[in-house]
């Protein structure tokens, strides 16, 4: 058996782009650790929080749920402050993740996976699949903390495939089914207001082409799971209400493949596994 270390920018991350491939390793009996790099401070603040209960506190505690629904054995935190979206005040903040020292934080990142030996260690793309400052910060760490671990180990970024986003969309409004703004009349319940070719935070469209990818994971049998740990995150479910509220066999085609590019291997792409 292996282990699979995932590093991710925000509470309820986990979920979206490596959440059926931790469920499905944890599954097949390999250990999964997860690093959280910030606390989440900017999500959407819920009307319920107790009193003296921060939206921090909420974060922690359902990824902390979300995690256990994954099979996650082991939850790392390191605490940085939420950078926010590209442009935001927060980004000039000194304890942001954003802003933290790489060498500094790359050994944080380094010294969970010398203490796992990992086999496997999951970052994100080079802008993080749509550029928030957090999700880039991931690769910068992600890269720098590989570079100090000094056994074999495996190195994936997980980003999203932007070509079978589009077809989907595309395919969907064939069918009539309501997708975007354009179709639905006064921003109708249901409506995906996203354009997976438009800009996202950066100005780069989201994700990245098919052609530089270099595995497709099937965790399609995951997809519950997966909706599961979601699930927990109800303090940020407005993001994704129009997800979870999709038919099981719906959800299951649009979440149930995730994409990585292998820094040890070249396109195209092959159907295949982390461990392979």
């Amino acid at each position: 058996m292996g282990t699979l270390v995932c590093l991710h920018a925000h509470p309820d991350d986990e979920c979206m782009s490596t959440g059926g491939t931790m469920a499905r390793a944890a599954q097949e009996g390999h250990r999964v650790v997860l690093i959280v790099a910030t606390n989440g401070e900017h999500g959407e603040v819920p009307d319920d929080l107790a009193d003296g209960e921060t939206l921090a506190d909420r974060r922690r505690s359902e990824t902390e749920a979300s995690a256990e629904v994954l099979g996650v054995h082991r939850v790392v935190w390191l605490g940085y402050t939420d950078s926010g979206m590209t442009g935001w005040e927060a980004n000039g903040d000194a304890t942001s993740f954003h802003r933290a020292d790489l060498d500094e934080a790359a050994e944080s990142v380094a010294s969970v996976l010398r203490e796992e030996h990992a086999d496997v260690f999951t970052i994100y793309d080079w802008h993080g699949s749509y550029g928030h400052p957090d999700h880039v910060q991931v690769n910068r760490v992600g890269l720098r903390a590989a570079e100090l671990v000094d056994h074999p180990m495996r190195t994936l970024e997980a980003t999203a495939n932007r070509d079978a986003m589009a077809a989907m969309i595309s395919d969907a409004r064939a069918s009539g089914v309501t997708v975007g703004p354009d179709d639905a009349a006064d921003g109708a319940d249901g409506a995906i207001e996203f354009d997976p070719m438009g800009p996202a935070d950066d100005g780069n469209p989201f994700g990245e082409p098919e052609s530089v990818m270099t595995l497709r994971v099937d965790a399609a049998d995951q997809a519950a799971t997966k909706r599961a740990s979601m699930r927990c995150h109800r303090s940020q479910i407005t993001d994704s209400s129009f997800f979870l509220e999709m038919p099981e066999n719906v959800f299951a085609m649009a979440f149930g493949s995730e994409w990585f590019i292998e820094h040890d291997r070249t396109p195209p792409y092959r159907t295949g596994w982390i461990f392979d």
